[in-house]
């Protein structure tokens, strides 16, 4: 077990990482346009995930610099008190110890994601895509130099370059300490980790969002609430499914303005029975469609009767990520968000600000969508368990 590396240790990784990826972003985007050549999948959003321009270096650069100004996550005093028996208690955070993180496609991650869980105190353990391997392999190379250069061990970083009966074979039967296992991918990515691993699991769950459009809705911060929902389909917090309150004033124009500009953005527009007979929009064969994420440039639009089938709709088949409902009746919002059971609920605002660093947390590691032990974005302070601390002079009990 490798001894915690000091705060100021830690940033000066990060810091010295920043400055690596600067130096190198050049032979960082030659070396990922290698792996989008070899790409042979017809997954768009797995392609677009992949994808590492200038703008993505930036995105890398400006989260390592982040990290490093941000308070230490581990030994933060949570609870403390004085037994009667004299002796001091407290309850400080404690790093998990070291965390695999099992990803597909984004080269991002081996950045940020790696980044959350170094500066929290853990050894990393990463396991890429083959699709993004060349690019994931400079980085970590990356990570080494940073790592050697501030005279800590490379063993901090490790990337296991494994196939996916490796990969099963280490989860059942990890041959190095696992202490928490992040996978962030698509659902089959999740489902096999969850099927095999052997110790903990951060689900970073689907998507599948809903704006519920209520009868007193502001039909101009709907409109602009949907279509940025829309806007990044490869997003877990982009929006799959639309409900309109059947007692919407003008509903027909609003339908027809909503489906032309998605149209105009090339969305496929799909209806429930209500919708797509009065539309003219292709109807959904079956109320399976509901369940679906679709990462694709794809919508269904439903009619609701009211808030209360509204959130019984959103709390049987959405991803449990997040929902919005565009309303001027505060009562109406309040009612949804407190009764919707997703990770984020908004009030006309778009569901694409479920990210850690639009909510206040610098970066993220995943979203999850269990309840345990946080939920929605995991941030920095998350990336924690903690340990009881106790001081005495000879106490038994």
């Amino acid at each position: 077990m490798n001894t915690l590396l000091s705060i100021e240790k830690r940033n000066a990784v990060l810091l010295k990482m920043a400055a690596l990826l600067e130096q190198e972003r050049q032979a960082i985007i030659d070396i990922n346009k290698v792996d989008l050549q070899s790409y042979k999948g017809d997954d768009i959003s797995m392609f677009d995930r992949l994808k590492v321009d200038d703008n993505k270096v930036d995105e890398m650069i400006k989260a390592a610099t982040h990290l490093a100004s941000q308070d230490d996550p581990v030994g933060v005093e949570r609870f403390s008190f004085k037994h009667e028996n004299g002796m001091q208690v407290f309850n400080k955070t404690a790093s998990f110890g070291t965390v695999l993180i099992i990803y597909e496609s984004r080269p991002d991650v081996t950045v940020e994601a790696a980044g959350i869980a170094f500066k929290s105190g853990n050894k990393i353990l990463l396991k890429g895509g083959k699709e993004s391997l060349r690019s994931n392999l400079k980085i970590v190379e990356l990570w080494h130099q940073a790592l050697q250069e501030e005279g800590a061990s490379t063993d901090w970083v490790e990337y296991l370059q494994y196939n996916r009966t490796e990969t099963q074979a280490f989860l059942e039967n990890p041959t190095q300490r696992v202490d928490l296992i992040v996978p962030r991918g698509g659902e089959r990515l999740i489902a096999f980790v969850k099927q095999h691993a052997t110790c903990p699991v951060i689900i970073s769950g689907r998507g599948n969002n809903f704006v519920y459009v209520h009868k007193e809705a502001d039909l101009d911060i709907a409109i602009d609430v949907i279509m940025n929902g829309k806007s990044k389909i490869s997003a877990c917090n982009a929006v799959d499914k639309v409900l309109i309150d059947k007692n919407l004033p003008n509903k027909q124009e609003f339908v027809n303005t909503l489906v032309s500009k998605l149209k105009d953005f090339k969305i496929e527009v799909l209806g429930d029975e209500t919708i797509s007979k009065e539309n003219g929009l292709e109807s959904i064969k079956s109320d399976d469609i509901w369940y679906e994420e679709f990462l694709d440039y794809k919508i269904l639009i439903g009619e609701i009767a009211s808030n209360q089938d509204a959130i019984a709709m959103i709390n049987t088949y959405s991803g449990g990520h997040s929902s919005s409902i565009i309303t001027t009746d505060e009562v109406e919002a309040k009612t949804f968000m407190e009764n919707v059971d997703t990770a984020a609920v908004y009030h006309n605002a778009s569901t694409r600000f479920t990210d850690g660093g639009q909510l206040g947390l610098g970066g993220e590691l995943a979203i999850s969508t269990d309840k345990l032990h946080q939920r929605g974005p995991i941030g920095l302070q998350h990336l924690v368990t903690n340990k009881w601390y106790v001081h005495g002079n000879g106490q038994i009990r």
